[in-house]
Parts: structure tokens; sequence; C-alpha cells
């Protein structure tokens, strides 16, 4: 399954005087580049685009080809990184390393300033170039060449593992659904957690049950250490595998094995800038929102067999669980789905703050709310608690109002770490109550859109940390 994506392209040129080395003469120095840009440019970006184009220093490279990588990070990292590899006239293979220095007391010198190194293969500094992007000049030209490409792109790809190495970091795939033939509901929770301490990255997780004439049954499997899995898989232990088309493990007295069916494009709840490039503490997406599942569960001697089922599968990645959260997946038939994750941030500052909501609803191939998904959030509000929470509020010409339960006798809490070792739990439920009420501002007055009750079929959940001694907060149950 893929999707058109919009990618950037533009060129720039910069040009200045560069200091050789071996002989301190100096001379010219010019940049000519093509810079690919493999998403929507952005002033939150924190991203690496592909470079292409041409040096030129008059005794060293006479327009040589270049090409390499710009780190695009201004306000992540105040900084714009430029590493290019290219051929010198005598035939060494040269490097050239430097970057901007972002500064926003001074933002024009900053952002049109490049000092950069030039070096050999042996790492022996060859020269030294600063070059500058001319407004007078170069701004015209560089604002014309700026194009938005389609460019086509694996649904498959937003199921993959992103975590790169970097400590401190946590990476969540799960799949929950609902058996249309006995209502019951169906979790399979998997973590990837690369501890903040640099510690062995561990693969672990917990299946659960959510039978309508009996409590909930859970069980969990691992922690195993991560292996990096074979291409185009996302997991493969001897306990679970995961591929984006079947799902086969044990936890305890649980046991699955279960065929996915493909659905829609990805449902992005976080704005899909914040998804590619990281900027967020964390972020969630819906790679299949609207999957059709086959196969077989196994717990306590019961054996559900499963045909059409409908659910979704999920993924997140971040630097650990929110504060507090709310999480809503709700299945509304004719493929169309709606999305909740409303949470308050760890980050000092923003931890005192209240939930802010995510919403995003597919109807008819139609996504509301229209746009940036972090826009409207910032308009619309949410009241988290158990066993009832809700969101609500106004997003352009329409008006959100969701209200979820989740029945205690139907609720699983599952205790675990974040990645330094602080503790938090999830309130989670197969078998939620949802009404979802869309209404829509016509002829000065608000008339009911779409509206939808679901009575056992919602997928949700509310989490927090929990007190450890150390004025870590619990949720409530």
């Amino acid at each position: 399954m893929t999707a058109n994506t919009l990618h950037t392209t533009f060129s720039e040129t910069m040009a200045g005087q560069c200091r050789i080395s071996d002989t301190g003469s100096r001379t010219s120095c010019r940049l000519d580049l093509d810079v690919t840009v493999a998403e929507l440019l952005h002033p939150m970006a924190d991203t690496v685009a592909d470079l292409r184009g041409r040096v030129t220093v008059p005794g060293l490279a006479e327009g040589s080809a270049a090409h390499g990588t710009l780190h695009i990070a201004p306000l992540t990292r105040k900084r714009l990184r430029y590493q290019l590899d290219f051929t010198a006239l005598d035939g060494r293979a040269l490097h050239l390393d430097g970057w901007k220095s972002v500064s926003f007391k001074r933002p024009l010198r900053s952002m049109t300033t490049l000092p950069a190194t030039i070096t050999d293969e042996s790492g022996q500094v060859v020269a030294e170039t600063v070059v500058r992007f001319s407004i007078p000049r170069h701004l015209w030209p560089m604002l014309r060449s700026f194009r938005l490409r389609r460019n086509r792109q694996s649904h498959v790809d937003d199921l993959l593992p992103r975590w790169d190495g970097t400590p401190g970091r946590l990476e969540v795939w799960y799949t929950t659904l609902t058996d249309p033939d006995t209502g019951t509901g169906v979790w399979v929770h998997h973590e990837l957690v690369a501890p903040s301490d640099s510690g062995p990255a561990r693969l672990h997780g917990w299946a659960a049950v959510f039978p309508p004439d009996g409590p909930p049954v859970l069980d969990r499997f691992g922690p195993r250490d991560w292996h990096p899995p074979r291409h185009g898989w996302i997991a493969d232990t001897s306990d679970v595998t995961i591929s984006p088309t079947h799902l086969r493990g044990t936890a305890g007295q649980i046991e699955w094995d279960l065929h996915a069916e493909p659905s829609g494009p990805t449902l992005f709840t976080f704005p899909q800038w914040a998804w590619r490039t990281g900027v967020l503490p964390g972020a969630q997406v819906v790679p299949r929102p609207a999957e059709r599942f086959r196969g077989a569960i196994r717990y306590q001697g019961h054996n559900l067999h499963l045909a059409d089922a409908p659910g979704a599968t999920a993924h997140i990645y971040g630097h650990g669980n929110a504060r507090r959260w709310a999480w809503l997946h709700a299945d509304l038939g004719d493929g169309d789905v709606a999305e909740v994750v409303a949470a308050v941030s760890t980050r000092p500052g923003l931890r005192r703050l209240p939930p802010l909501p995510f919403v995003r609803l597919r109807i008819g191939g139609r996504e509301l709310p229209a746009g940036d998904t972090l826009l409207a959030a910032l308009r619309l509000k949410a009241d988290v608690g158990l066993p009832t929470w809700r969101v609500w509020g106004r997003s352009g010409e329409y008006w959100l109002h969701i209200e979820v339960t989740q029945p205690p006798e139907d609720t699983v809490d599952v205790d675990y770490r974040n990645p330094d070792g602080s503790p938090a739990v999830c309130h989670n439920t197969e078998r939620a109550h949802a009404h979802l009420v869309v209404q829509r501002r016509t002829g000065g007055r608000w008339t009911t859109y779409r509206e939808w009750t679901l009575d056992g079929t919602a997928h949700a959940e509310v989490g927090s940390g929990v007190t450890d001694g150390s004025g870590h907060e619990r949720g409530s149950h």
C-alpha cells in the first residue's frame, strides 16, 4: 500500500573566500547546491536532506561534482550542517564539513554565513573557507527554485522500527481488535526500550483478552535483547514475530496467530511533520487504521477463531510515556475510524498544562479536523479521568464532542517503566463505550453532521506516572 507524500527541493548558491593550508594563499570559493528534503520543509524541521552540486575553488577544484547531506535543525539544534564529498584536480578525495550556527540575536548573518573546513582522506586540513549566501544576488533565484513534489512512500515504512541506537528512547507497536461474533476484545502490545543509561535495548510486552462474559486475561512476554529484524520485519524473537501482515506470539497462557488484511493509508494522529522529524517528545501514528484480522487466539483453555475482525495497528516513538494520557480507537464502520490521544508532557514548563487532545477522524475518506492536528489541538479541551473521560471543542466549521467510558470490570491495569527507569501505569480496555458527535455550522446554527455510539467495541486507555517514593504521580482507577 502506498500513498502520495510531499518532498521539498530548492537550489542554493554561496560564495566567499578560501585559504589554502599548504601555501597560505587565498582564493575564491563557490558552492552551487541542489537540496532535496524528503518531507514538507517547515521551521520546526530536524531532518537530513540530500545535497548535490558543484564545488569551485581555483587551483583545487574547478566545478567538481559534489554529493553529501544537509542537516536542517534551526530550532532543535540551532544549526545547519553541510557535509560534501568531491574530487580535487589532482585526484584526491576531499570532504567539506561546516555549519551555520543559528543565533536569534543575529538571525540574518548566522543563517547566511557558512564557515567550513576541507580535509583529505587522511584527515589533513587542505583548506579553510567562509562562504556566504548573498541576499541581493542569491535570494530571488533560491525562492524561484523552491518546489513541492510528490513521491510514492510505502505505508509499511510507518510500521518499521525507527530506533537508531540513541539511549533513552521508547518505541511501541500495538494491535487492538474486536471479534464481531463474540464481542471479545484483544490487545497485543510490543515495546522496544532503550534505557537512558545506555544499557542494552530490550523488547518486551503483553497480551490481553477481554471476553464479554468474564474478567480480562493479561499475560506478559520478554524481556528479550533487541536485535534488528530481517528486512521488512518489525520484530522476530522466540516470543513474538511481527511483520506488516502477520502477528504471532506467546505470553504466558495467551497465544495468538493473526493475519492482517491491508487497510487505508496511515492515519496521522500527530502531525506528519512531528512523526517524520521527531521534534516532539513523542508521537503516535496509525499505519493500519482499519485492518481486518483472521486467525486464532488461545487463552485459559479457550479457542477464539477470528474472521474479518475489525481492528488497528499503531506505532509510537519518543523519549517515553507522557505524564498523563488518554487514548481512544473507534472503528465507526464502512472504513471510518476515530483516533484520539490526549496527553500531558513530562517536559518542565509543559507538565502543568492541561491535556492536549490530538484528534483525527477519517469519514468517507476525508479527515477531520482538517489540516495540522497540533494547531487543532490548541482549540480543543480534554477532561481525563476514570471511568469516564471527554474531549470537546471547535475545529473550523465543526464542533466535536467525544465521551468515553471504561467499565472497571472490563479494564486491566498494567505497570511498567520508562527508559529513564521511572514507573508508569495504564488502565486499558478493549470493551469501552464511546459516544462521538460531530456538529457542523450551517445557516448560523450548529446541526449534527455525524453521530456514533459504540457499546463495548471501542478501544480505550488512561495512563499516568506512578508514585514510587520520589514524587511521581500515580494514576487513579
